[in-house]
């Protein structure tokens, strides 16, 4: 491998109504190298999620990560770190990350359990998991060009904790709407048409319940919205909310928020997983 890691970006996860299926890669980031780590950096040893990655893909020898994506805070720290020492280990034997993607999200989906966070910080922009395969959807210029403001509560929530409190049968109404609504997601962001979103993250079969047990997180969604924000949706398990708006009023949603947590103003990240 030449000098220099893997970047890959963190993900919003499910996108309201499009559980499992829809996930968008932003700009924070896990950088994953080889050898001692650096200043600022983690070591990583064999019970790391992103180490025991590295190793299932072939990786060799010490390694290291560095990252500013919260940790159990729904913005899919473990994936990224996942996909990240995967395709470390694929640059170490002088492949390209693109030359064996499919493996590495094989890989990286197994070890999460879903595919959608994995996908989107494998392919970056924004992503469908379909039986096991990435399906990208094209980000025009108003969406590349947008803000996502996450709010970041001061609690943290765990992913298998939060999944075993969902009922295991779905209402056949909330099928149909959750069906609509991620179609309409997914149209609006292939057109480029911000109008489209609105009402696109309305979710009925997981949401509620997962807001419910987060505190403010209510409140926030209702302030981003009536702040102008075009979706909001619960980042992956949550905690975490998370608002797509025009840039220009990125700061007044960020400023809306309730105490509790704080405040990000992102971008989608478009270059997926890469060398940095």
């Amino acid at each position: 491998m030449t000098t220099g890691f893997v970047r890959t970006p963190a993900s919003s996860a499910n996108l309201g109504a499009g559980f499992d299926v829809l996930g968008m890669a932003l700009n924070l980031f896990a950088d994953c190298g080889l050898g001692d780590a650096p200043a600022g950096a983690q070591q990583l040893d064999q019970h790391h999620p992103g180490r025991i990655a590295f190793e299932a893909l072939g990786g060799t020898g010490p390694m290291w990560i560095r990252c500013n994506i919260p940790m159990a805070r729904g913005l899919g720290f473990s994936g990224a770190a996942r996909v990240g020492a995967a395709a470390l280990a694929v640059v170490q034997q002088e492949h390209s990350i693109a030359a064996r993607s499919d493996e590495i999200l094989d890989l990286a989906a197994g070890l999460e359990g879903h595919g959608d966070n994995v996908a989107a910080s494998l392919f970056g922009g924004v992503t469908a998991f379909v039986e096991g395969r990435a399906i990208r959807i094209p980000v025009g210029p108003i969406f590349a060009a947008a803000s996502f403001v996450a709010w970041v509560p001061n609690v943290t929530t765990s992913t298998d904790t939060s999944r075993q409190a969902l009922g295991a049968t779905v209402d056949l109404a909330a099928a149909v709407h959750n069906i609509g609504r991620s179609v309409q997601f997914v149209a609006a962001i292939a057109t480029d048409d911000p109008v489209m979103l609105v009402g696109a993250a309305a979710d009925r079969i997981h949401q509620a319940g997962r807001i419910s047990e987060v505190p403010g997180a209510a409140e926030a969604m209702d302030a981003g919205l009536s702040a102008g924000a075009w979706a909001a949706w619960l980042s992956g398990s949550g905690p975490t909310i998370g608002f797509m708006c025009d840039s220009a009023i990125a700061e007044a949603i960020a400023g809306s928020m309730p105490d509790g947590g704080h405040a990000k103003i992102l971008a989608i990240d478009t270059q997926g997983c890469r060398l940095g």
